[in-house]
């Protein structure tokens, strides 16, 4: 679905992506987490040819980015929908209209813009809203029109970007139950997050980007610390202040080996060269997700 092959950008004071190799399947989703400045909106927008990649290749379902003439690009891009962290709502149109204008720049037919739209409102939970206007809504609501807004169009990947980064802890879990609804039924996500709780709480695939390159690729929890050094101390559970477990720790380790030695072992097809998770319990993890799910996003 998504295809980074030895991409690297260059800015003029330092290096966006680094050599970064990376694949992510159709229905995947993924986090990908770091620090400020660490490469990850350089990410974004070298998948959307907002940026030009000044070495490697990119590839969004199938299609060579890299290559692609600029009366390409809308046709790439109406097929990823995009959520901000600001939601970025029309302020003089209602929930409907902002709903709806998704469909008309893409020259929608109106009888299908009338089908879909209160179709979508009602997956989100706001179909009540509909003649509202954006500052008569709570933040949450907000974010709910923003992602009805990217998926309407029905896009094959949905990039979010900080959904959940000025909402309360409750709102941004139940942005995360309709987010992870919407990869149930087929979308692809790829959500770019500091939130370490939802991320740790979900247990999706996680990829870390530290200077520009790809430090983890694993299923399980948020962290990224300090994996360019050559000291596995780093990674001690004493050196640890976060409730890591055990098993993450020695993944941790495990990955911070492969990488200095330039190893390629244990990748599995959908993940980057840093992959340390077998696909039978990738599987399994996926599986309790559903399970955590179906319980109202509660642990067993």
């Amino acid at each position: 679905m998504i295809e980074f092959n030895n991409v690297t950008k260059y800015y003029k004071s330092n290096v966006g992506l680094d050599n970064v190799t990376v694949k992510i399947n159709r229905g995947d989703f993924v986090f990908l987490v770091g620090p400020s400045g660490a490469g990850k909106s350089t990410f974004i927008k070298l998948i959307l040819k907002e940026l030009e990649a000044d070495k490697g290749t990119i590839k969004v379902r199938g299609e060579d980015v890299t290559k692609m003439a600029a009366r390409q690009v809308p046709g790439l891009r109406r097929n990823i929908g995009i959520v901000f962290q600001n939601f970025r709502l029309l302020p003089k149109k209602t929930v409907y209209e902002n709903v709806a204008f998704a469909m008309e720049i893409v020259h929608a037919p109106r009888k299908k813009i009338k089908k879909q739209v209160p179709q979508v409102l009602s997956m989100m939970g706001i179909s009540e809203s509909a003649k509202k206007y954006p500052d008569e809504l709570s933040a949450g609501e907000q974010q709910r029109v923003a992602i009805a807004r990217a998926i309407v169009n029905k896009p094959k990947i949905l990039i979010a970007d900080e959904p959940t980064g000025n909402l309360d802890p409750d709102t941004a879990w139940e942005i995360m139950q309709l987010l992870n609804m919407i990869n149930q039924r087929g979308t692809t996500i790829l959500m770019v997050t500091h939130a370490k709780d939802i991320v740790d709480k979900m247990e999706k695939r996680v990829i870390a980007i530290e200077n520009g390159r790809i430090v983890r690729d694993e299923f399980g929890m948020y962290g990224y610390r300090q994996a360019l050094l050559g000291d596995d101390s780093a990674f001690d559970e004493s050196a640890v202040k976060e409730p890591w477990t055990r098993d993450t720790l020695s993944a941790t380790r495990r990955t911070l080996r492969r990488y200095r030695s330039g190893g390629q072992s244990g990748r599995q097809s959908g993940s980057s060269q840093f992959s340390g998770r077998p696909a039978s319990e990738q599987r399994e993890s996926q599986r309790d997700d559903r399970t955590r799910f179906s319980r109202g996003g509660q642990d067993r």
